[in-house]
């Protein structure tokens, strides 16, 4: 099993654009259980890969409980590179 943080960005190579909440909904099954398996991780693991270039904010909205939902996309380059080092 991969690290959480590497699983999110394996994520990314897989969609056009995603949110904590459609990650968390991705990967509760298998990593539910982690410690770090939270909202404000994963938020945290976002921005990071933000900062690192790995990812960029493309939309914001609010959801029907009017709770801001910011979606990321990943660039192809950005794709083809963890694909190289994290794969499946």
């Amino acid at each position: 099993m991969k690290p959480l943080n590497y699983a999110i960005l394996n994520y990314f190579t897989k969609v056009e654009k995603a949110s904590v909440r459609e990650i968390m909904e991705e990967l509760k099954e298998e990593y539910g259980n982690f410690k770090a398996f939270n909202k404000d991780s994963i938020i945290t693991a976002l921005m990071t890969a933000e900062t690192n270039g790995l990812i960029e904010e493309i939309e914001i909205d609010l959801d029907e409980n009017e709770e801001l939902l910011i979606f990321y996309h990943m660039n192809d380059e950005s794709k083809e590179t963890i694909n190289m080092f994290i794969g499946e």
